[in-house]
């Protein structure tokens, strides 16, 4: 145990403890995250507006710029991976053709070539910019007139990963609600002032939280499908802290 917490002091990492699964915790929730900045992108809201109200909402970067980062060809070799894992048992992604047209067509990589949803300056200390051809990804090309506020797209960014951290813990891929927190703060940029992906549940109560996502699926799809174990506690009034806390409550101090 001295040997593990001496090892994690000099990588200067918190580690959590998670199942071994495929995607683990926080890759699962990053793909919700970026996943989502695609729909909104094939849906017709304008990349700029994708990447600010992200922000916004408190993430450090959009999920456009995080694709980049990421690399949009690695993001291709996972679904093809993945693919060939899971047979059948494959569901595809409406978006995976934004990804597959941008690597194989356009060879726009990410920032590690220059180009990716951004466009990278070859000079240093120049700002990078939105490839000005993602239009042709929305309907027939074209942005929507009316596009949707700020509060709605925060509303999808934050609820698509706090739903995927809640799958989690129903499948117990992580069991403490304050590692899952922990990691989705350090692990991915989650937006911190909420105090972590339950949190934000938690503090948003229960019971809104299953009424706002039901609003969204209808809305939007089944990606904010909730799973059973959050519908569960919105019905009792529980909470992921209270639930799942593993401190004892403290005993009640009489008054003086």
């Amino acid at each position: 145990l001295s040997r593990a917490i001496d090892y994690v002091t000099k990588i200067k990492k918190t580690p959590i403890v998670v199942s071994d699964t495929r995607g683990f915790y926080a890759n699962r929730c990053v793909m919700r995250f970026i996943g989502e900045g695609m729909n909104m992108l094939a849906e017709g809201i304008k990349p700029s507006l994708i990447e600010n109200a992200t922000r916004m909402a408190g993430m450090p970067v959009g999920p456009l710029s995080l694709q980049d980062e990421v690399a949009l060809d690695l993001g291709v070799k996972l679904i093809k991976q993945t693919k060939s894992d899971l047979g059948d048992d494959y569901k595809p992604s409406p978006t995976e053709p934004i990804l597959f047209k941008m690597v194989e067509e356009y060879q726009r990589f990410g920032r590690k070539n220059g180009k990716g949803f951004y466009d990278y300056p070859a000079e240093k200390g120049q700002p990078k910019r939105l490839w000005p051809e993602l239009e042709q990804f929305a309907p027939g090309g074209k942005y929507l007139e009316d596009q949707p506020s700020a509060d709605e797209i925060k509303d999808r960014i934050l609820f698509t990963q706090a739903i995927e951290a809640a799958r989690c813990m129903e499948e117990e891929i992580v069991i403490d609600p304050r590692e899952a927190d922990v990691g989705s703060i350090l692990g991915w940029g989650f937006a911190p002032y909420t105090g972590g992906a339950l949190s934000f549940i938690d503090t948003y109560g229960l019971a809104a939280f299953v009424k706002r996502a039901d609003e969204l699926k209808a809305a939007y799809g089944e990606q904010f499908e909730l799973p059973a174990l959050v519908r569960e506690m919105a019905e009792k009034g529980e909470t992921f802290y209270g639930r799942f806390s593993t401190q004892p409550a403290p005993e009640p101090v009489a008054a003086e």
